[in-house]
């Protein structure tokens, strides 16, 4: 049966995080701080074993992946597009306040990725990973509207959970086997009955919704 693990990762932050800033698939690079999560990231991963890292291609991802990279001695970052984070489409560039304004609750934004659209393109590339890797431990860099959207469909929308936000240079752990997902931590923490932890990346890609 194949199986492999495979733990994402956010990327570090960026001057349009710090200022609250809908980012989506604009390219806007790290910061400092940024930097410094990456590599706090790559420490608390280091006393683990892993194999490969494969990244999105927003150069925010990408460079946090090299940092990661480079302390546990990974070689260059694998790029796949699908992991790209959700376009916003109209939001992008935006902060708190003016979002509220134009865009109440995030409805009506043109242009916007639907979460079931992300979750479709996404859910490939973490399989196909899984397939090329088995019996391997692979980091992912990508982004939080990525995660939280994996995350709400493995748990049928018990996780995130309300304003939960998810940490710039957060882990969260996944495995794959024979088609199932499963989800073994969020945000640190184990992911436990009554939340739903696991489902088949195929029931995902024949959804309508």
């Amino acid at each position: 049966m194949p199986m492999a693990d495979l733990v994402i990762v956010r990327h570090g932050e960026t001057d349009w995080n710090l200022a609250r800033r809908i980012q989506g698939s604009t390219d806007i690079p790290l910061n400092d701080t940024g930097r410094a999560q990456a590599a706090a990231a790559a420490e608390s991963l280091a006393g683990e074993t892993w194999h490969t890292i494969v990244t999105s291609p927003l150069s925010r991802a990408r460079e946090t992946a090299r940092i990661i990279a480079r302390r546990l001695d990974l070689g260059e970052p694998q790029v796949d597009d699908r992991l790209v984070e959700r376009a916003y489409g109209e939001a992008e560039g935006l902060d708190t306040a003016a979002l509220d304004e134009r865009f109440p609750g995030m409805e009506g934004v043109p242009g916007i990725e639907r979460r079931s659209d992300v979750t479709r393109r996404v859910l490939p590339a973490l399989e196909s990973i899984a397939l090329e890797n088995p019996g391997r431990r692979v980091l992912i860099v990508a982004h939080g509207g990525v995660i939280g959207s994996v995350v709400r469909w493995v748990t049928d929308k018990a996780l995130p959970g309300g304003h939960t936000r998810i940490p710039n240079g957060s882990a969260h752990r996944f495995r794959y086997a024979d088609g199932l997902l499963v989800l073994e931590e969020f945000n640190g923490l184990p992911v436990e009955p009554p939340i739903r932890r696991e489902a088949a990346i195929g029931s995902a890609l024949t959804s309508t919704s």
